[in-house]
């Protein structure tokens, strides 16, 4: 089974951007971790602060994977592009966010990528990212 995690904006700061919020964990850290407990699964993750290269990585994968879990980050809440990208690939879409975006600003309340994925994952912190795995394992 191949799953690719793909993380927007700011998600390359993690261990140091908000700890109060994000942890203390790099993200690279806590993906190795995710490798070592899922080895049976081809799992890679990819990362940019660029709108168009998430939307042109999620249109390269979105037709070849079995999985793609998203954390677009800010763009969630901004992006329309992002959102129609998830509707027009084929690949289900767990989207994820590590902090609980509800008890937060009430920009952060509204996604473009919730009504065309799987489901939505938020407020566990890392630990989001292994339940997205999960969901797909069932």
């Amino acid at each position: 089974m191949k799953i690719i995690i793909i993380n927007g904006p700011n998600i390359n700061l993690l261990g140091t951007r908000e700890p109060e919020i994000y942890g203390s964990e790099t993200f690279q850290n806590y993906f190795s971790t995710l490798q070592f407990k899922y080895q049976d699964l081809e799992l890679s993750h990819y990362q940019s602060n660029i709108e168009g290269e998430l939307i042109s990585k999620l249109q390269e994968v979105g037709f070849e994977y079995d999985g793609i879990i998203l954390n677009a980050a800010a763009y969630t809440h901004t992006s329309v592009g992002i959102g129609d990208a998830v509707k027009a690939i084929k690949t289900p879409v767990v989207e994820v966010h590590i902090s609980n975006t509800f008890a937060r600003e009430e920009f952060r309340h509204h996604s473009y990528i919730s009504p065309n994925a799987k489901g939505v994952i938020l407020g566990f912190g890392l630990q989001s990212y292994d339940l997205a795995v999960q969901s797909f394992l069932k």
